[in-house]
Parts: C-alpha cells; sequence; structure tokens
C-alpha cells in the first residue's frame, strides 16, 4: 500500500445506555484508507458504518461522544482539535458525500450558488472566478448544459443530478479524501452506474482517495480496491477487493456474497443471513456474530475472536478460520 493519508485506530464511539452506562457503536475500529486509494466499508444497517464516518470528521451527534483512538490524516491528529481547526479540515481535506442529497441540499438556494458558496468558504477568491470554477466542476463531474443548471434549485433537478452536484460541492476545495455514504443508494440504476464510474474517473484523474460506505456488495466491487467488513460494531474482515469477494473467510461475509441477487441463478432461492444485527445493549460477549452463524461452537460464545491475517493482503476475525488457518 502507498503511502497512508487518512489512519484510524482504536476509535470507540459510544451513546448512553441505561443507569448510566455507555454503549460503544463503534468498537475499536481500525482503517486505513492510502493516497489514491478507494477502500469499502461494507456491512448490514446498524453496523456502526456512517457512525464511524461521522466519527472520522467529528460530527457524532450528541449525546454520543468519542471515548478513545486515534484519527490522523496525513499524519496530524484530527482529535483533539479546536472546533473552529475541525471545520477547515471538513472540506479542504475530508469532504463527505452523503445518502440523499435531496435532504442535503438547500432549497431555497440555486446548486450554483451552493457550489460558489463552498469554494469562497476554503479559499481566498473572486466571485466570478469563483463561479467559472464550479461551472468547470458542473463540467468535471457530467452535468450537462451547465450554465442552465447553474441558476436551478435542487427541485429542479433530477436524483440523480443532484447526487452530482453533491459530489462537485465535495469536490470545490480540492480534499484528498472522499467519504461518500451510501452515494447511491436513493437513484435507479442506470443513475447508480453512472454516478459510480464518476467516482472511478475521479480517483483516478485526480488522485482523490475514497471511504466508500456501503451495504451493497455490487458497489465494493465497481469501486474498491480493498474492503473492509464491519459487523457490530467491529471489523471482523478486511483485505483487497479480490482476497474478501473472491475468497472470503468470515461466516458474515461469505453470507453476504450469498444473499446477492446476482450470485444467485434463475429459479434458485435468495440465501439470507437469519436474524438481525443486535443492539448496543445485547452485543453477547464472545462473537457478535455467534447467534447468527452456522459454524458456532462454544468457544464462539466465550471468548472474542482474534484477528488473523492471512498473507499480505487478508484478515479475519473468527475462531473457525483461526482454526483452520492452525492447521
Amino acid at each position: 500500500m502507498s503511502e497512508v493519508l487518512l489512519h484510524v485506530e482504536g476509535l470507540v464511539t459510544s451513546f448512553p445506555g441505561a443507569g448510566g452506562t455507555r454503549l460503544p457503536v463503534v468498537d475499536r475500529v481500525d482503517v486505513a484508507v492510502a493516497r489514491g486509494e478507494a477502500v469499502a466499508l461494507v456491512g448490514e444497517s446498524g453496523c456502526g458504518k456512517s457512525m464511524t464516518a461521522l466519527s472520522i470528521l467529528g460530527l457524532v451527534p450528541k449525546p454520543g461522544r468519542i471515548d478513545a483512538g486515534s484519527v490522523r490524516m496525513a499524519g496530524r491528529e484530527l482529535r483533539g482539535l479546536p472546533v473552529t481547526a475541525l471545520r477547515r479540515v471538513r472540506g479542504a481535506e475530508i469532504a463527505m458525500i452523503f445518502q440523499e442529497p435531496a435532504t442535503s441540499l438547500n432549497p431555497v438556494q440555486t446548486v450554483g450558488a451552493q457550489v460558489v458558496e463552498a469554494i469562497t468558504l476554503h479559499e481566498s477568491v473572486a466571485r466570478g472566478a469563483a463561479r467559472r470554477r464550479a461551472l468547470g466542476l458542473f463540467e468535471q463531474v457530467g452535468i450537462p448544459d451547465p450554465g442552465a443548471r447553474f441558476v436551478a434549485y435542487p427541485h429542479q433537478l433530477s436524483g440523480g443530478l443532484k447526487q452530482r452536484v453533491m459530489i462537485a460541492i465535495a469536490l470545490a476545495a480540492r480534499p484528498p479524501l472522499l467519504i461518500a455514504d451510501e452515494p447511491t443508494t436513493a437513484l435507479d440504476v442506470t443513475i447508480q452506474a453512472q454516478i459510480l464510474e464518476l467516482l472511478r474517473r475521479l480517483a483516478r484523474e485526480t488522485g482523490t482517495a475514497i471511504l466508500l460506505i456501503t451495504h451493497d456488495l455490487g458497489v465494493v466491487n465497481e469501486v474498491a480496491d480493498r474492503v473492509a467488513v464491519m459487523y457490530a460494531g467491529r471489523i471482523v474482515e478486511e483485505g483487497t477487493r479480490a482476497a474478501v469477494l473472491g475468497a472470503p473467510r468470515h461466516p458474515y461475509t461469505q453470507g453476504l456474497l450469498r444473499s446477492m441477487p446476482a450470485r444467485v441463478l434463475p429459479g434458485e432461492r435468495l440465501a439470507e443471513i437469519p436474524g438481525v444485527v443486535p443492539a448496543p445493549d445485547r452485543w453477547p460477549s464472545g462473537c457478535r456474530f455467534a447467534d447468527r452463524c452456522a459454524l458456532v461452537m462454544d468457544l464462539c460464545r466465550a471468548r472474542e475472536p482474534a484477528r488473523t491475517v492471512f498473507g499480505s493482503n487478508a484478515a479475519a476475525c473468527c475462531h473457525a478460520v483461526a482454526a483452520e488457518a492452525a492447521q
């Protein structure tokens, strides 16, 4: 892996529980993203993916808080920075593309004005120059007839165009890292493919690193260089895209892949993982996937599995995997 741009280590984010306790929703998470690399953070809803992204940006909603860990951007520790310093990081160094552009854009301001505002927020540039830059960004993200769209309001644009505007805003300050939180979930299949191709092209042409938050392994296969699979607040498997999607080790990752419609032959029943992701106040003391796992054994309920490394490109946290590797 080339130079690490974002390095998250031992991150713990919690919310209040019963009786004055704190419940970790992100629990000792390690994630690294290199310059120009696309890393996908994958898992079902409720696994802690989006909260991990918000924690990186220091945007955990109250009464949540970050209890432990390190978040370094280009070697600089972000945890503990004053609010004013963090605001400069957001947009200029790390920009975020949210899941639903319709709720992220200002409905009473033209989309062009919102991109101009994002530019002038981080750079001392004349309005005319900022407008020219914004029009260039519209072209870069593939918005047709940029001049006409520039003066449009969000409600006048399709979902796909609104998401392209959000990407233009994210690119306004030329950040080295984009965090994309389910950027295609609200879009139809055709527009989804266009947005994914856009993200791939941007990464290739600008060297922008991407941390992609998604539950869709099809999206992962299209965009990611490396994959981290998250379950109940923890990373349970990680590695290159080929290693994780081509030869998954953890039973949870295997279950996610079996449940992909694209992998089911005509007439076959779609596989599913029984049960649901447990809430943080119901996490078991051993492996958190134990109640849903077909390979569960007594050890799984008694002790949390350690990380087992496979060569230089994959690792998984599973007692069954560790036993197999030891043979």
